[in-house]
């Protein structure tokens, strides 16, 4: 793990606020690990807030959900922030109220089995929100009993707050949330872990009996999966392995919230809390945005541009993605928008590895970065796969301490996709 300058500050003590409701929305049919979703929907419907508009027959996907009530404008390619360009179902706002949810009573909550509870959070659309974006229903339905629930509370990637300020805003929910979960897992060790640069999260879930608060350091990828298992239970996770092999679940803050959500107030995955950053921005911003929203209309709303950005990332400057247009919409996975100046995304020449091995003595997994990056120049393949490839978080520690300034997880990310295909 390595420490980074965190830059929390530019939003760590902004409530949140409610972006106002776009005009139109970009809603791609991918936004979830798996199979992309088929329309339900065609040029000239009206659609309803909340209705589900997309889905698929497949074991691994989420439903896409309209995030305002208007009409279907168009289903067309656009641009997306993860996969450059994907089909849309577009919609044009029509101003009318929206529908209100069905909510249940604390009652009609504890009468749920947890299959109810599964199928709720599968037609709510709900995706792990850390990034992965891996549906949860599958996660809430191990093939194996699980004995660990962590709640993944420490939101390890500089500049990024908006889970730091859901646990300090909406405690209670986020509590309800984790208990839920574990109803629906019988699971009765319950631990939260969050980095000690957050006292106000720590003593919001000290007051819960039921919850072992972990205050963790404040390192770099601290928020990993086989970190945080690590850092909290003394466990690893055999290469190739996943948690449930070790009997442990681990689910982010923001999902738990939309567990909570989805379940109590009946409202599906429609938006997202996400923190608009950066030095180029006068009013940085933690902004509650309705999917689909263009990242132009955030920025819009947390400015003025004190200096024109040079690089807009969403995601954090580790893992986040870089984007190319500033129509591009936000989706189920976007926690952060980072707008860079230009001394902050200086780019540095490539040299040659000089063999000093700090990317393998910085890999949180034990990986040989320089090799699989050196394979994966020559398309091997085969050996990146040897090297351990898939193993890869992308944490982008390799490259951040790297004397050469190497790309090596731009290298490894393109040998975990050849990788996928060798049988």
């Amino acid at each position: 793990m390595v420490k980074l300058t965190e830059n929390k500050h530019y939003s760590e003590n902004k409530a949140i606020e409610q972006l106002p409701v776009p005009s139109k929305v970009y809603l791609p049919l991918i936004q979830h690990l798996g199979k992309i979703c088929n329309p339900e929907v065609k040029v000239g419907d009206t659609v309803k807030f909340g209705q589900r508009i997309a889905s698929i027959e497949a074991n691994v996907y989420a439903p896409i959900h309209a995030s305002i009530s208007g009409t279907v404008a168009a289903i067309q390619d656009w641009p997306h922030p993860v996969l450059g360009r994907a089909k849309a179902v577009v919609l044009e706002g029509n101003g009318l109220p929206e529908e209100t949810f069905s909510v249940k009573s604390k009652q009609e909550i504890d009468r749920l089995s947890p299959a109810d509870i599964r199928k709720i959070v599968l037609d709510a659309g709900i995706v792990g929100m850390g990034g992965a974006s891996f549906p949860t229903h599958i996660k809430l339905n191990p093939p194996r009993p699980l004995d660990v629930l962590i709640i993944n509370g420490a939101e390890c990637e500089p500049y990024l707050t908006a889970d730091s300020r859901l646990m300090v805003e909406k405690t209670n929910e986020v509590a309800e949330g984790i208990a839920l979960i574990a109803a629906c897992l019988g699971i009765k060790e319950i631990y939260i872990g969050i980095e000690d640069n957050k006292p106000e999260a720590i003593k919001a879930f000290s007051v819960f009996p039921g919850f072992k608060v972990k205050v963790l350091k404040s390192d770099y990828p601290q928020g990993g999966e086989k970190q945080l298992i690590q850092n909290i239970l003394g466990k690893q996770i055999p290469r190739g392995k996943l948690p449930f092999d070790i009997g442990v679940l681990v689910q982010n803050v923001a999902t738990v919230y939309a567990v909570y959500e989805a379940v109590f107030k009946g409202k599906p995955l429609v938006e997202r809390l996400v923190t608009v950053t950066g030095s180029c921005l006068a009013n940085p911003k933690n902004l509650l945005v309705r999917l689909g929203t263009p990242i132009k209309n955030l920025i819009d709303f947390c400015g003025p541009l004190k200096e024109e950005p040079v690089k807009i990332i969403i995601g954090g400057p580790m893992m986040g993605i870089a984007q190319y247009t500033d129509e591009v919409p936000i989706i189920k996975s976007s926690g952060g928008l980072l707008l860079m100046s230009e001394k902050e995304a200086k780019t540095i020449e490539e040299g040659p590895c000089i063999r000093c091995a700090a990317c393998v003595r910085g890999c949180p997994v034990g990986l040989m970065p320089c090799q699989i990056n050196l394979a994966s120049e020559k398309s091997l393949w085969q050996s990146t796969k040897d090297y351990g490839a898939s193993d890869c978080i992308e944490c982008g520690i390799c490259n951040y301490v790297c004397p050469a300034n190497r790309r090596l997880l731009q290298t490894i990310k393109r040998a975990k996709l050849e990788v996928a295909k060798i049988k």
